[in-house]
């Protein structure tokens, strides 16, 4: 588990000096380690090197590691597909969301989420580059789609999302992730997040303004899918 608080050390060192070299404060990039398919004992070990922000994408892994994890103050963040039947442990067990990409999603969690609890964070997931088999809304349904989820109680609309087409073309990259940040500041609403950018491509992401960096592989090495189709299937 040493590594990985090297591997913490490391990202946090990229991602001062992506932010350094974009002439950005560091301070306004954090850190979401993508914890998935990851054992709690690797999240226990991200928590000492520091590291309090924690995003999952697999709804039943997710709540079983908070159960685990229970002692610790940690801020847990959805970052997958959302099923319109698993919203309720959603909304009372996350702070953010960051991939709602439609209104029916967003009703649902803002009309579950606990009177007690603070407004839920959310993002709205935007398919930039309008791959046909990813998850987001189109930027064409962008406008109305934050309009009516910014209009909802019990949700803070936060920002926008995206998980652009893989690339190694560095200005490719840029170009996506300029993209979300101008639909962003097109929006007449007071938006302060943009979550973009992963192990290979935060560099780009921060040079073009992301807030949230969602690091994975970088911190918790290659992850280990599960044979059978039950993680996809708690969701």
């Amino acid at each position: 588990m040493s590594t990985i608080h090297d591997n913490i050390a490391k990202v946090r060192t990229r991602i001062r000096e992506a932010a350094q070299a974009s002439g950005r404060d560091p301070h306004g990039v954090q850190l979401l380690a993508v914890s998935k398919t990851k054992p709690a004992a690797a999240l226990r070990a991200a928590f000492a090197a520091g590291q309090r922000d924690f995003g999952e994408n697999y709804l039943q892994e997710a709540l079983a590691k908070q159960a685990e994890l229970a002692d610790l103050e940690l801020t847990w963040h959805f970052i997958g597909p959302i099923q319109s039947n698993k919203t309720k442990p959603l909304a009372e067990h996350f702070a953010w969301v960051h991939s709602v990409d439609r209104l029916k999603i967003a009703e649902r969690l803002s009309a579950q989420r606990p009177a007690e609890l603070p407004p839920l964070n959310i993002c709205l997931q935007v398919n930039v580059s309008l791959e046909p088999s990813k998850s987001g809304c189109s930027p064409a349904e962008l406008p109305a789609l934050a309009a009516a989820v910014a209009a909802l109680p019990n949700l803070r609309l936060r920002g926008l999302m995206a998980i652009p087409e893989p690339t190694a073309d560095v200005s490719a990259q840029r170009a996506a992730f300029a993209r979300l940040h101008q639909l962003k500041d097109s929006l007449p609403l007071p938006l302060d997040t943009l979550s973009m950018g992963m192990s290979d491509d935060l560099e780009a992401a921060i040079a073009e303004g992301a807030t949230w960096v969602r690091i994975g592989s970088a911190l918790f090495g290659a992850r280990d899918y599960p044979q059978t189709s039950s993680a996809r299937d708690a969701r």
